[in-house]
C-alpha cells in the first residue's frame, strides 16, 4: 500500500501559529529541506512575502490566480508567499500574484489571519511536529 508523504509545517508570527501542508513538488522539498527559515514579512494587500535560501525556478504547475490559503514560490524574488485575499493586482477578492509562482501547499485553516501581520514582523517555518 502506497502512502502520500504528508509534509506539515508551522508558520509562526508574533500571534499566530498555524500549520500548512506542502504539496509534493521539487520546490516544495526544497522548502522543506531547507527548514527551519525566519524572515521579514512584507506585506503586498492580503499577500506576505518574504525571502527564503531556496532558489528554484519556475515550473509547469506556475500561475498567477491563486486562492485564499495558498502558499507559493515566488522565483524572482526567492519568496514565500502566503495568499490571504485580493492584492493590488487582483480582479475582485481572489488573491493574485505580481508574477507567475509555484504554488507549493496550502494553509489549514484561516488564513485570513495573516492580516494582523505587519511590514517586518518575523515570521518562521518549520517542521510541525505530530
Amino acid at each position: 500500500m502506497v502512502t502520500k508523504l504528508m509534509r506539515l509545517i508551522k508558520i509562526i508570527t508574533k500571534n499566530i501559529n498555524i500549520t500548512a501542508e506542502l504539496n509534493d513538488s521539487n520546490i516544495a522539498k526544497s522548502i522543506w529541506d531547507s527548514l527551519p527559515i525566519e524572515g521579514d514579512a512584507q506585506r503586498w494587500g492580503d499577500e506576505i512575502y518574504f525571502e527564503i535560501p531556496v532558489k528554484e525556478k519556475l515550473d509547469t504547475q506556475a500561475r498567477r490566480d491563486m486562492e485564499v490559503g495558498e502558499i507559493a514560490y515566488w522565483p524572482p524574488g526567492k519568496a514565500f508567499c502566503i495568499f490571504f485575499g485580493p492584492t493590488p493586482v487582483s480582479k475582485g477578492n481572489q488573491p493574485r500574484a505580481a508574477s507567475n509562482v509555484n504554488p507549493v501547499g496550502k494553509i489549514m485553516g484561516d488564513a485570513t489571519l495573516f492580516r494582523s501581520v505587519k511590514d517586518g514582523e518575523k515570521i518562521r517555518l518549520e517542521k510541525a511536529t505530530e
